[in-house]
């Protein structure tokens, strides 16, 4: 037993070298070994063999597959072992299986799916009939197991239907099997015993007892540029990711409440309404219960299936909203903190329907729960609140004196880990109401408690994070409003860079004396000076007159290596690109430089232009489309700012061209680089005609695609300006690709008068460069649809 302990910790820290040639593959001969151990006596050495083979599934070590077959038929000689261990091993490897070799599987499901108790248990109770399959995942089984009484096997069993779920099979192997699985996934959610000692459930208030810190999960913080971009792919669907079902912080383990939770959110994404016929009688009985225990189980269920079969649950809300906005209001602070989670899943309902039926209610029921006595009904009205917030937008406006009275309240009530997330709702408010928050009389609310926590915090102190991350948004929204905070801020976001910097060059200098240095609190200081210089536009011009933000911006945004040296203009305040040893890898630092400086391009163009010669050959550099993945939110350099009236960009084209040109054109390119990248053609062809213009051909068709399903705005108008003028240089590079410019410029609505002109010169001239004849033909080809609307706007 001691000897297959210590094998099982080899298996789990060496599972690759163990099949690898350095070791002459030892996994050929310990795998029909192990194999031999799953008949052993003894649980534990049954259990210790099971859990060897299962380290090599998810890598499938070749050792393994050669004996697939005899692994899966051993596996259901143990399926109902009487050791609890074991069971548990059993249903992990059965779980894994199915995510790498569900080939194996696939036959014995269809096969064996519907088999009877009796024969079920003729095959799984000890050796086989002759003759008769050995191979069976039954469902039967995984149904028994989910219910086990060990709970760590029960949890086992229910991962299985969550990858199960995952599968292309799930919809043709489950359907007959959901009138027996829902009722078990619900009923695993439940709070157990243990869950409620765990979450101190009889404590109902807590408010005054101090936050340890091992409550404090660390933070991260995420850029803004990346942030921004992942809430354009998602939509704004509320929650996001639906792992986190209860968020049950203190319950920070993996457990059966959180896996039934998760797989019934993911069957509501496959199955959507079918669901429901199962889960409606459930649900009525739940959400009315006496016991609190039940009835929160229920409201639990109901956040669950709320993405998946919110078009099915549309019917009972006018019904079930109004309840679930009374149990807000629950004796028990579980109940009160799962209502305020499944209600923010529906908030994106809620909104669109008249304010005064739902959202209102909702509304001033939550806020009076972001100040309840319950620090974890506190957390989740918080939350809750801030993903109202982001549905409802400019619908808030008319409350926003009642919300901010709350708000500001709270930071004198919270502990220290409520006060982080209040920072959030406080932020995504001034993202989702914007210029409305620009009132004095709601700065006079809002911004004191703001500039109280900020002067309390030192620089070295990581709830900086969450509270510049904040002022970043209200600076945005306050606009001039921000005016007379800015400086102080401002000051000491440079002064945060700064001293980032210079620990980071110590380090790299010495890393046997100094520590790395925490680069999060560059980014968001970057980040907040972002902010500062959207919300202030020209007014940030005087601040950055007197620091020396350009000098470290350089530094931040420098690849590892030497940059192209570039020429020298006469009195540049940035030094030339030397290798720094501060010079940063972290992709997050240089996509918060790079917005920093677009956004002090837009603003104070007067400060930036000195130092082009400088930024380019940096901005070439992270324009690699090497850098590039799907997975990973690129590095986007702010060339497109960049592209401005008076800049002199003519020496910078080579450096930059070639790399956009391949960006445009490559496959699995992120929709919003494409789209960035397409504007910073566009833009660059405007103010460098000649040097651009030359490559059109190369760049047109997938230029055009990008650009059509953007809205009207001001960066769409600059680009299409470009390109006319770039068609206007060489008209030869746009013939073979006509049709897409038809279809690029039939996107705008209502594009300015002058743009139009533009349009109509550029088709009413192909038409006649081409003749009637070729025309016609050309016109043939068009979609009818896009021939109406380019007659009727351009008359061609």
């Amino acid at each position: 037993q001691g000897a297959f302990g210590a094998l099982q910790k080899i298996c789990e820290d060496s599972s690759e070298l163990l099949d690898s040639d350095a070791l002459n593959r030892p996994l050929n001969v310990m795998i029909p070994k192990f194999l031999q151990f799953f008949k052993h006596c003894s649980p534990k050495i049954r259990s210790h063999a099971i859990a060897c083979v299962n380290q090599f599934i998810m890598d499938r070590a070749q050792a393994l597959m050669e004996n697939i077959d005899t692994f899966i038929e051993h596996l259901f000689a143990l399926a109902v072992d009487e050791d609890p261990e074991v069971r548990k091993n059993v249903c992990r490897a059965l779980v894994m299986l199915l995510e790498v070799r569900i080939d194996r599987l696939i036959p014995h499901m269809y096969s064996i799916i519907q088999v009877s108790p009796a024969r079920f248990g003729a095959w799984f109770g000890g050796s086989p009939r002759p003759g008769e399959l050995t191979c069976a995942p039954h469902a039967q089984y995984m149904l028994q197991r989910t219910q086990d009484s060990d709970e760590n096997v029960a949890l086992e069993a229910c991962e299985f239907w969550l990858t199960l779920a995952e599968q292309p099979i799930c919809k043709d192997v489950l359907t007959a099997h959901l009138v027996e699985l829902i009722p078990i996934l619900v009923h695993g959610m439940r709070y157990s015993e243990i869950d409620i000692i765990l979450l101190k459930g009889d404590v109902e208030e807590d408010e005054a007892i101090p936050d340890s810190e091992q409550d404090i999960k660390p933070r991260f913080h995420k850029s803004r540029t990346v942030t921004l971009a992942h809430e354009e792919q998602r939509g704004g669907d509320g929650d996001g990711d639906g792992d986190d079902e209860d968020d049950d912080d203190t319950l920070s383990d993996w457990n059966l409440r959180k896996c039934s939770a998760a797989a019934l959110d993911v069957l509501a994404n496959v199955f959507r309404e079918e669901l429901l016929p199962h889960l409606l009688p459930l649900l009525k009985e739940l959400l009315f219960h006496l016991e609190w225990v039940v009835k929160e189980s229920g409201i639990l269920v109901l956040g669950a299936i709320a993405e998946g079969c919110m078009q099915g649950m549309v019917p009972y809300l006018p019904e079930l909203i109004p309840h679930l906005i009374r149990c807000l209001a629950d004796r028990k602070a579980l109940v009160r903190s799962i209502a305020c989670w499944t209600l923010s899943r529906y908030a994106h309902w809620v909104v669109a329907q008249p304010p005064e039926l739902y959202l209102k209610p909702l509304m001033t029921e939550l806020l009076q729960r972001i100040l309840d006595s319950n620090k974890r009904v506190q957390e989740a009205a918080c939350s809750a609140f801030a993903t109202l917030e982001e549905e409802a937008c400019t619908e808030l406006v008319p409350y926003l004196s009642f919300i901010l009275d709350t708000l500001v309240f709270a930071f004198g009530k919270y502990q220290h880990k409520n006060l982080l997330i209040l920072y959030d709702a406080i932020g995504t408010l001034a993202d989702s109401v914007g210029h409305h928050l620009n009132q004095p009389e709601y700065i006079q609310k809002l911004m004191p408690p703001l500039i109280q926590k900020w002067n309390e915090l030192k620089d070295e102190d990581k709830d900086l994070f969450p509270l510049l991350e904040c002022l970043s948004s209200v600076a945005t929204a306050l606009q001039s409003g921000f005016l007379p905070y800015c400086e102080p801020v401002y000051q000491r976001c440079v002064t945060l860079v700064q001293k980032t910097l210079a620990q980071a060059m110590m380090y790299n200098q010495h890393p046997e004396q100094y520590e790395a240095p925490d680069k999060d609190f560059m980014i968001v200081a970057l980040d907040l000076l972002s902010g500062l210089a959207e919300g202030l536009g020209g007014h940030v011009e005087q601040l950055v007159a007197r620091s020396n933000i350009m000098t470290l911006l350089f530094q931040c945004m420098q690849v590892r290596g030497d940059p192209p040296e570039p020429p020298d203009p006469p009195s540049s305040p940035v030094p030339s690109p030397v290798p720094s040893p501060a010079q940063d890898t972290m992709p997050e630092v240089r996509q918060s430089s790079f917005a920093l400086l677009g956004d002090l391009t837009k603003a104070c163009f007067v400060h930036v232009k000195p130092c082009i010669a400088e930024f380019m050959p940096i901005l070439g550099t992270n324009l690699n489309p090497e850098f590039i993945s799907v997975s990973a939110e690129p590095t986007k350099p702010p060339l497109s700012p960049l592209c401005t009236p008076g800049a002199e960009m003519q020496p910078y084209v080579p450096m930059v061209l070639n790399n956009l040109v391949e960006i445009i054109n490559r496959p699995n390119t992120p929709k919003t680089l494409l789209e960035n990248t397409a504007i910073t053609i566009g833009r660059l062809g405007f103010v460098c005609p000649q040097e651009v213009a030359p490559m059109l051909q190369q760049f047109i068709r997938p230029w055009c695609t990008s650009l059509r399903n953007i809205r009207d705005n001001e960066e769409k108008d600059s680009a299409f300006r470009g390109i006319c003028v770039m068609i206007g240089v060489n008209p030869g590079g746009v013939v073979q690709d006509f049709i897409f410019f038809c279809d690029a410029v039939a996107s705008w609505v209502s594009p300015k008068d002058d743009l139009r002109d533009m349009f109509y010169k550029i088709l009413h001239g192909f038409k006649a460069q081409v003749g009637e004849e070729n025309w016609q033909q050309f016109s043939e080809q068009i979609p009818p649809l896009l021939k109406d609307r380019l007659a009727a706007f351009y008359g061609v």
